[in-house]
């Protein structure tokens, strides 16, 4: 069934109001468009209710601002009323395209600013917003979500801070650990895993796959995403191995104990496909090195799967990689901000995950079930068989 013709069993929470920050301002036209054509398609006997007043507008986006004074310091600003809305902030902390003025030079913003100026447009709705939703698909500060010694917990105390400032639901994607969602019990936290996103564009640009245990394999580049993995494989119905980190214990280097060596767990890679899984590509160090162990052991084909490709050490690592043949394709999504260079590299698959932010947004202001859209199995089962029959 096309989305578009679902039948409309609850009223909305209240007239839907699109924010995206200049950092998500791409994505988050994408999500517009979607909602602007299903709403105009779907049919319902209750859409010229009170109700349901403003369902249908040719836009939801309401533009907030957030300008800055010559001093660095900024403001958060709406365009129009929020009064009774539904709203739902995108933000992305890591665009690090940004920038701003600061004392006459220019600064680019960190996911510390970007943050701020979430907070700043929480702040402007002044508590008139029937109910306020932030979707940040990456997680802020979520790679220091646990203490060891004495060190802070900045995710934990960023999911409380937006808490009191009356947020209800906090919509994130591929969380590095999802326990910190045990810092705001009372309210709603989804983490969403784009399994099924990374499937389809994969199958669409590859067609001699062979989806079974024999020919491919899934595999963790660490003990941390193992539960990404399993569910990956079992879905698939594949086998899957692990590699685990040998670290240096004794020397701390860029703030970390750097790694020996990647020891593999797990059957026969020789001659079958690999699916690498991880949550981000930061610097890729780690995720090359793996690569370069797999073709070491005969595996036929490389393909690097991460929700949030970083690149913070930028592509001529990669670059070098698969020119040796190391590797094949990477697939990272539009959920963080993506370089022209990256775009433009023969390797990489952009994974749009617009429609599917939609769909969440869509479905949260019915305030229907998202078990559906959360749990993928069956939409992944109908794209494999598709894909078998062109076979």
């Amino acid at each position: 069934m096309l989305y578009e013709e679902k039948i409309i069993e609850t009223i909305p929470v209240g007239p839907l109001g699109l924010i995206p920050l200049r950092s998500c301002w791409e994505l988050g036209k994408k999500v517009d468009q979607y909602l602007v054509s299903w709403r105009k398609e779907r049919e319902s006997e209750h859409k010229s209710t009170i109700a349901f007043a403003g369902y249908q507008r040719d836009s939801y986006i309401i533009e907030a601002k957030t300008p800055r004074f010559g001093s660095g310091e900024g403001k958060g600003t709406l365009t129009e009323s929020v009064r009774g809305d539904d709203l739902y902030i995108m933000v992305d902390v890591c665009n690090h395209n940004l920038t701003y003025s600061l004392c006459g030079e220019t600064n680019r913003m960190s996911p510390d600013d970007h943050f701020q100026d979430l907070k700043r447009v929480i702040a402007a709705a002044a508590g008139k917003a029937r109910r306020i939703n932030v979707i940040m698909p990456f997680l802020y500060e979520s790679r220091q979500h646990k203490r060891s010694g004495r060190e802070s917990l900045d995710c934990a105390l960023a999911l409380e801070e937006l808490v009191r400032m009356g947020v209800e639901n906090i919509i994130t994607f591929d969380a590095h650990d999802p326990r910190v969602q045990n810092a705001i019990p009372l309210k709603g936290f989804e983490t969403v895993q784009p399994i099924y996103q990374f499937i389809k564009h994969l199958l669409k640009h590859e067609k001699e796959l062979t989806i079974d245990s024999n020919h491919m394999m899934v595999i963790s580049p660490d003990e941390g995403g193992m539960g990404r993995a399993v569910y990956f494989a079992n879905v698939l119905g594949l086998d899957m191995g692990m590699f685990y980190k040998r670290r240096d214990y004794t020397r701390i280097i860029n703030g970390r104990n750097p790694i020996v060596a990647h020891e593999f767990l797990g059957s026969e890679v020789a001659g079958k496909d690999v699916l690498i899984i991880d949550d981000m590509i930061s610097s890729g160090e780690s995720m090359l090195d793996v690569a370069k162990e797999l073709k070491a052991r005969k595996a036929r084909k490389v393909f690097i799967c991460a929700t949030f490709g970083l690149f913070t050490n930028g592509l001529d690592k990669f670059d070098e990689y698969y020119e040796a043949g190391l590797i094949d394709r990477i697939l990272t999504t539009n959920l963080v901000y993506q370089t022209e260079a990256l775009m433009s590299r023969p390797y990489y698959i952009d994974v749009d995950m617009s429609k599917y932010i939609a769909l969440i947004i869509d479905n949260l202001n019915h305030d229907a079930s998202l078990s559906e859209l959360l749990n993928p199995t069956k939409r992944i089962n109908r794209c494999l068989e598709k894909y078998r029959k062109q076979e």
